[in-house]
């Protein structure tokens, strides 16, 4: 119901987080069908996730590389994929420079899941942090006269021909 200028109440009731846990459960039951019958076909998984959330476990040396967010794939080398619905955990052992590590990664830390041979994804905002507002743009600056003022230094161009491939001339 709208009220008089067209604009829809706030609504007292967070349907938003009820969304987005149960797309959450969505990424659950895909990764425990993996987990159980193996990747069917050509399917694979992005897993993004925050590293900082609370119950988050990763190897020190990964999470210093990755202090905030990380990506997994879920293809070919992984083992141990399990799903705990009730804690609401998924663990997986993945190598990472030849050594075997095992993420334990709550559902709710949980910020992107994707399945690129259906081109299935969704985003997700980690669950209880409020949503980032949207940054109000930075007031165009005035210019100013100011007779002291450098010009501005001319923009560099860089030659990509270092970097190219050149093939032998053809001798005769």
């Amino acid at each position: 119901m709208e009220d008089d200028q067209g604009q829809h109440p706030e609504s007292l009731l967070p349907y938003d987080e009820w969304t987005q846990e149960a797309l959450r459960h969505v990424v659950a039951r895909a990764i425990a069908h993996v987990a159980r019958h193996g990747l069917p076909g050509d399917h694979h998984f992005y897993l993004t996730f925050r590293t900082d959330h609370p119950g988050t476990v990763v190897p020190a040396r990964l999470k210093a590389q990755y202090p905030h967010e990380m990506t997994i794939v879920l293809q070919h080398q992984f083992r141990d994929l399990a799903v705990g619905e009730a804690e609401g955990l998924i663990s997986v052992v993945l190598s990472f420079g030849g050594v075997p590590s095992t993420l334990v990664i709550p559902l709710a830390a949980v910020t992107g899941f994707a399945d690129p041979h259906v081109q299935f994804m969704l985003r997700f905002q980690p669950a209880n942090e409020p949503a980032e507002p949207e940054p109000e743009p930075e007031p165009e600056p005035e210019p100013q006269a100011d007779d002291s003022e450098q010009p501005a230094s001319p923009p560099q161009v860089v030659s990509l021909d270092a970097f190219r491939r050149r093939t032998p001339p053809k001798t005769e």
